[in-house]
């Protein structure tokens, strides 16, 4: 499984804040190995920075219950290469050459990333072939990991999306995500969630090609 590299204990619960969704103090002790109150002296820091903030569930019986989530402030420390820009690049050009401009504009950068990644990929495995594909996605942000299932199968996760805004706005970016996927690894790759449909990742189930 594919982890992200060593960091500081707040970088740490930001990033399970961002792949898991708002945690309690319990499990975000349970997770890191230190204390709650260690824990809650690190939300405190992250709250006054305004990278945090907290809601309170209340339940039927007992005390509410306090999560912990990203702001959009938090959000936004997570990689997204000029997003901003490249979604006003992208309408511009939509107004001037109409939408099968974009959507030629993602197929060139799909061949061009195939043509950078295949040398990397070529002669391995298929589990191979995830794990190096997962490690440049990594790099480029995408906070991938990946598990293999017991059919055989594997899932493939990326957690953030440095392009969110434009595929939010042009859903070919995830179109050609998955054929490039598919091309990468020569087999049959699957989309199960979304980040631009709202999802908590980008899920992919990808299966080996029957012979």
């Amino acid at each position: 499984m594919n982890t992200v590299p060593e960091m500081s204990t707040r970088r740490l619960i930001m990033t399970l804040l961002k792949t898991r969704g708002p945690l309690g103090v319990s499990s975000l002790a349970a997770e890191l190995g230190i204390t709650e109150m260690g824990v809650r002296r690190h939300l405190k820091a992250l709250e006054q920075e305004n990278f945090v903030e907290v809601t309170v569930v209340r339940q039927a019986m007992g005390r509410p219950v306090y999560k912990f989530g990203l702001s959009e402030l938090g959000d936004e420390q997570f990689p997204r290469n000029y997003d901003h820009l490249l979604v006003d690049l992208l309408e511009e050009l939509n107004e001037l050459q109409g939408a099968a401009a974009v959507e030629a504009l993602f197929e060139g950068r799909k061949r061009k990333l195939i043509r950078r990644y295949m040398p990397q990929l070529e002669g391995r495995s298929l589990p191979a072939r995830i794990r190096k594909l997962a490690e440049i996605q990594h790099t480029a942000g995408y906070m991938t990991y990946w598990n293999t299932e017991e059919d055989g199968s594997f899932t493939f996760y990326e957690y953030n999306c440095p392009i969110a805004q434009a595929a939010n706005r042009y859903r070919k970016a995830c179109e050609c995500e998955q054929h490039m996927f598919e091309e990468l690894l020569e087999a049959e790759v699957r989309r199960t969630d979304c980040l631009a449909e709202g999802g908590r990742c980008c899920r992919y189930k990808i299966f080996p090609h029957q012979s």
